[in-house]
């Protein structure tokens, strides 16, 4: 694994509530993300997984056909203990600014304050004459797909958005980026081995996206099952052929840093929901 101690380091200017830095690594910059402290109340470990989560998220985005940032696990020594660190590489250039969707949201609507309330968003992808309305609402109901296979609880109006060009003008869908908050971080090996095959299964169906209707949190599968939604309906057909499972199992193995625990039950929890999502698949072809 790399070590990143020694690399150069800028002053961190990223947002998010991750413990990080912004170190220079062969040539190029990344926001480097730390072991998470205490986030709950009621939680007594000092260490979440959301390293793990990072990069193994980014990646199944990525082996679906994604574009998305670039992620790489190492290490990182401070005060004489080891970190295990997510370094996500900046995808931004003096030409290109990344233009998150909240700001996106607060220059298109003046009378209403955009959150997560899923009609808000998609009135706001609608009424914003700079962007591509079709194209932009197939990538994030794309995006949506991978998320809920991966158990995304927490992609905000800030955790997506657009890449700006200051010299063209241009504005399109940003590579995906922030997966730190699926896969159950908060779970430690010791709670993973006593997990039963019905709390597992729990786990896999019982999972929320922070997108809202009527002020309630969306249920992932609940919603897809529901095929109430023909964009989302078109994304499900788009996407679900291009997830590899077998491929996804083999990179999770090849994690020499993780648990055999950990290992297995991201496979087990990915494999459930992908049954889940080829069940829908097979009744809209």
């Amino acid at each position: 694994m790399i070590n990143f101690t020694n690399c150069f380091e800028e002053l961190n200017t990223y947002k998010g509530s991750e413990k990080k830095k912004t170190l220079i690594y062969n040539g190029k910059k990344y926001l480097v993300k730390f072991p998470d402290p205490i986030r709950e109340k009621n939680k007594t470990i000092s260490y979440i997984n959301n390293a793990f989560s990072e990069y193994i998220g980014s990646n199944i985005f990525k082996m679906a056909g994604f574009e998305t940032q670039n992620t790489i696990l190492g290490l990182y020594f401070y005060q004489g203990k080891e970190k295990i660190v997510c370094a996500c590489e900046d995808f931004t250039s003096q030409n290109n600014s990344l233009y998150e969707f909240e700001n996106l949201a607060l220059s298109t609507n003046p009378d209403k304050k955009i959150e997560t309330e899923l009609p808000d968003i998609l009135n706001v992808i609608e009424e914003n004459k700079m962007l591509n309305p079709e194209q932009t609402k197939e990538n994030f109901w794309n995006m949506f797909m991978i998320d809920s296979l991966i158990g995304n609880t927490d992609r905000h109006n800030g955790n997506w958005g657009f890449l700006l060009n200051h010299q063209t003008k241009q504005i399109k869908f940003a590579p995906i980026y922030d997966c730190g908050s699926c896969l159950n971080p908060m779970l430690e090996d010791r709670q993973i081995e006593k997990l039963t095959q019905t709390e597992l299964k729990n786990l896999a169906i019982n999972c929320y996206s922070c997108l809202k209707e009527n002020g309630k949190k969306i249920n992932y599968w609940d919603y897809l099952k529901s095929m109430k939604n023909e964009a989302c309906n078109q994304a499900i057909v788009r996407i679900f052929e291009k997830i590899d499972l077998l491929k996804i199992n083999s990179f999770i193995d090849g994690i020499s840093c993780m648990s055999s625990i950990r290992k297995e039950f991201y496979q087990k929890i990915l494999a459930l929901r992908y049954e889940m999502l080829k069940d829908i698949y097979q009744k809209l072809i």
